[in-house]
C-alpha cells in the first residue's frame, strides 16, 4: 500500500497494485484497473517513487524493471 493525500488534505493508503496510468493534469490523476480515478497532491514522480518503492517492499520490482515501467 502507498500513502497519499487527496487535494482536501485527507489521507488515504492505496494499493499500488490497482494502478493503471498516472497523469499530471496540472493536478496529479491516478487512474485505477476498475476505470476509478483519484486526484492527489503528490507529483507524479513522487507517486511512482512510491510505488517502486512498493514493489520493492512486495518483491516485484524485478517484474517491473523487466517489463520496462515505470522508467523515466
Amino acid at each position: 500500500m502507498i500513502k497519499l493525500t487527496r487535494l482536501n488534505g485527507d489521507t488515504f493508503s492505496l494499493n499500488a497494485v490497482y494502478i493503471e496510468q498516472i497523469q499530471s493534469f496540472p493536478d496529479t490523476t491516478i487512474s485505477l484497473i476498475t476505470g476509478k480515478k483519484l486526484v492527489v497532491r503528490e507529483t507524479e514522480n513522487e507517486v511512482n517513487m512510491l510505488i517502486q518503492k512498493y514493489y520493492q517492499t512486495i518483491g516485484l520490482q524485478g517484474c517491473v524493471i523487466e517489463a520496462g515501467d515505470l522508467h523515466e
